[in-house]
């Protein structure tokens, strides 16, 4: 059985992947709309709180990284 702490950052991070899925929608960007998809489904597979609150970041910045180098 998972622990709470995962329960609650594979929320948060599932709601802001929501959000980003939406503006990305809306905005037809397809990296935020993509990354907001990842948000959504990467606590299904990583099952450490550890990892899934840094790869949680990673993805919440990879749109802005894109934006600014790219």
């Amino acid at each position: 059985m998972p622990e709470t702490a995962l329960i609650l950052w594979a929320l948060l991070f599932g709601s802001i992947g929501f959000g980003y899925f939406i503006y990305g929608k809306r905005q037809a960007q397809p990296v935020v709309r993509y990354t907001g998809i990842a948000l959504m489904l990467f606590p299904y597979v990583v099952t450490d709180t550890a990892a899934v609150v840094l790869v949680g970041i990673m993805l919440l910045l990879l749109p802005f990284v894109i934006k600014r180098f790219f």
